[in-house]
Order: structure tokens, then C-alpha cells, then sequence
């Protein structure tokens, strides 16, 4: 395979998570190159982020892994909270406290002796997570040292203010309780949150390379979105495919993109 995957929860002090966020217990995996040994290797490692109902074994997330590992990079997956096998009910999960997730793992890697530097990569919500962190820690010396965002939801505002969710409708100005999604209660607190979002004003202040990756052909989030990301950034380069869609069926363009990408900026 050329690889080899280190679930976390089933190593180290036997507990079942490793990581915990403001929800709970978040799961997590990491995988490293083939051959390598953490007590003696050094490599960089990226954070992958995984989009809205989605997990860390969906693809673009998992296949990333795989990619990243063949070319000598580490990563680590996790489930946003309330998400996966992670801890917490999806009424209580907010974009804040996605971004506590996040930041989280971040601080656990930031930890981990063998890393020599630091990714981010998320994918449609998971993007918008990705490319926020990344500009709240542009003053630390931590910072990330690329951030790729392949079809970043910053729609998701948009969507709260126009009180829809994926053909649901609700009223913005007056948000119900939840809103049922796919067998899902997106919470009063994640809408009403977001529709104040500082999506743009936030990850706008991140001056690090940024990779920007989205297909003509996604209907959830426009390309126009990316877009306006690209327009914000002081250092980002944008990568339209014709005839991708949202979830990047043509999975071999985008990753390729965002291997290449990372290879350069982080090895």
C-alpha cells in the first residue's frame, strides 16, 4: 500500500480519544509514510479537515491521506464534533466550536516531536474551518506554512441569512429550535452564528501560500466563492476544473493539485 495508518485511539495510554474539543472526545487518525519511524524520522504533517455531515474516512479527506503519505508527508484526520465517532449531538455543533476542534488538534500536532511543520487542508465546510484557523494564527509563531481549500464553503453564511440549509427553508430573522437536515437538527445556534460569520475578514488575514481548489460544476458551493477567497489573500493561487463538482468526483485532479502544492511548500 505504501502506507501505514495509526489510529490514535488505539494506541498510546489505551484511552479511546487522544484529542477533546469543547464537545468531547474527537477521533482522530494519522498516517504516516511507509518506513517511517516517529522516534528517529522527522516530516511534515497536514491537518485535514473534513466538510458539513461528512467524516474522515470520506473522500477527498481520506484519499488525501493516502496521496500525502506516498510522497513522504504526514497527516492527521479527525471527525469534527458531533460528527464521525467524535463525541457531541449535532443540535450543539456551531462553527466556533468547530473551529475549538481544530484548533485542538493543531495544538496536539504542534506536540508531536517528530513533526518539522504544519498544513492545513479542508474541504467545502471544513475549508472554511481550515482557512479561519489559519488566520487566527497568523501572529503566532506556530502558524501554518501553506493552507489549501478545496471548495470552501463560505456559502454556508450566505445560505443562514436566506434561511436555507441543502432545500430546507426557515425563517433567517426567526430561526426554529433546529431545522431538520438528512436525519440531522442543525441547531438555532450554528445558524445564528453564522449568519455572522467573519468568513472572509478572518481568514484574510492569513499572508501564508494558499491553494484554492473548486469545480465549475458544483452546485452546492459556487466557484464564485473561491473566488472571492482568491481576491482576499495576499499569496493564494486558484485552481478551477472544468466539470468537477462539489465533492470532487474527479478526485485525481484535485489531489493531485494539492499534493503538488504541498510538496513544494512543505518538503
Amino acid at each position: 500500500m505504501g502506507i501505514f495508518t495509526t489510529i490514535l485511539d488505539a494506541l498510546k495510554s489505551g484511552r479511546k480519544y487522544e484529542i477533546f474539543g469543547e464537545q468531547g472526545g474527537l477521533s482522530s487518525a494519522i498516517t504516516l509514510p511507509k518506513g517511517f519511524n516517529p522516534a528517529k524520522d522527522k516530516c511534515p504533517m497536514v491537518i485535514l479537515m473534513h466538510g458539513f455531515m461528512a467524516n474522515k474516512i470520506f473522500p477527498p479527506i481520506s484519499t488525501m491521506a493516502k496521496a500525502l503519505a506516498a510522497e513522504g508527508i504526514a497527516s492527521i484526520r479527525f471527525d469534527f464534533n458531533a460528527h464521525g465517532k467524535s463525541e457531541g449531538k449535532f443540535i450543539d455543533m456551531t462553527m466556533a466550536n468547530e473551529l475549538s476542534d481544530a484548533k485542538a488538534v493543531f495544538d496536539y500536532v504542534c506536540k508531536l516531536d517528530y513533526v518539522s511543520g504544519i498544513a492545513f487542508l479542508g474541504h467545502s465546510m471544513g475549508g472554511v474551518i481550515a482557512g479561519m484557523l489559519a488566520g487566527e494564527l497568523e501572529d503566532s509563531p506556530r502558524k501554518p506554512k501553506c493552507l489549501v481549500q478545496m471548495a470552501p464553503a463560505a456559502v454556508l453564511k450566505d445560505d443562514a441569512i436566506a434561511g436555507v440549509c441543502m432545500g430546507v427553508k426557515y425563517d433567517p430573522k426567526n430561526p426554529p429550535e433546529y431545522v431538520s437536515i438528512m436525519m440531522h437538527k442543525l441547531g438555532r445556534k450554528f445558524i445564528q452564528a453564522a449568519q455572522v460569520l467573519p468568513i472572509y475578514e478572518t481568514s484574510a488575514k492569513y499572508t501564508g501560500k494558499v491553494c484554492l481548489i473548486h469545480g465549475t460544476e458544483d452546485k452546492i458551493v459556487p466557484v464564485g466563492y473561491s473566488e472571492k477567497y482568491h481576491e482576499c489573500y495576499s499569496d493564494s493561487v486558484l485552481h478551477i476544473i472544468e466539470g468537477e463538482t462539489h465533492f470532487l468526483n474527479k478526485k485525481k485532479d484535485a489531489v493531485t493539485i494539492a499534493t503538488s502544492f504541498l510538496k513544494e511548500n512543505l518538503l
